[in-house]
């Protein structure tokens, strides 16, 4: 007994759990949600992609003020010191540690960047219902690609971690860069939340044709 399947451009995969399913259009401000798992699938809400612009634009100015501010000062025994993002990256460029501060700048500061960067180039012609720039696709390919790779929040963590342990030995004083660097992850958690990748890959394709 033969299967007749719908053609592939029809289908769409749930990143979860690799499930196929019938794309189909949905009315406004709908969700279609993965019969398996329950993952969103898919979403049509027409102010999306200017909230994802608008949370990408902000986070972006946030990490150039997280890298330009101070980020914390320590007070021990009357000696005070104040460190910035860009200080912790140079704390480990001496000798063999060198690539350990060209990773560190990488993962907490460069690749967020150039992501927050290509999805503020692919998608800010949509948001005005202009046709998608040259290259939008590969920009928007690039964010996602890079996604795995930004971790700010992985260095939020730790640097939260670090300062409980020191509050006892030190008096802390967070500076504004903290905040912002903060403010950067929960922007970019909830960007990654509203984004329908499927959707604007769809966008992307009808626009630009």
């Amino acid at each position: 007994m033969s299967v007749t399947l719908p053609p592939l451009d029809d289908l769409v995969a749930c990143p979860q759990c690799d499930t196929l399913h019938r794309a189909s259009a949905l009315p406004p401000n709908a969700r279609a949600h993965c019969q398996r798992c329950g993952i969103v699938l898919m979403t049509s809400q027409p102010a999306a992609i200017a909230r994802v612009i608008s949370l990408a634009l902000t986070a972006f100015i946030m990490m150039i003020a997280a890298i330009s501010f101070p980020f914390l000062t320590l007070d021990a025994g009357g000696l005070q010191n104040a460190t910035s993002v860009i200080d912790a990256v140079l704390a480990f460029n001496d000798g063999l540690a060198f690539p350990l501060a060209i990773a560190v700048a990488f993962f907490i500061v460069v690749i967020p960047l150039i992501r927050l960067g290509a999805l503020i180039y692919a998608l800010g012609p949509l948001v005005r219902e202009q046709k998608p720039r040259a290259g939008a696709r590969v920009a928007f390919g690039l964010a996602e690609r890079l996604r795995p790779w930004s971790m700010a929040e992985i260095f939020i963590v730790g640097v939260t971690v670090a300062l409980i342990k020191v509050a006892g030995l030190a008096a802390v004083t967070i500076g504004p860069a903290f905040w912002a660097f903060a403010g950067v992850v929960i922007i970019t958690v909830l960007k990654d939340q509203l984004i329908c990748r499927y959707s604007i890959w769809e966008t992307l394709d009808r626009s630009a044709a």
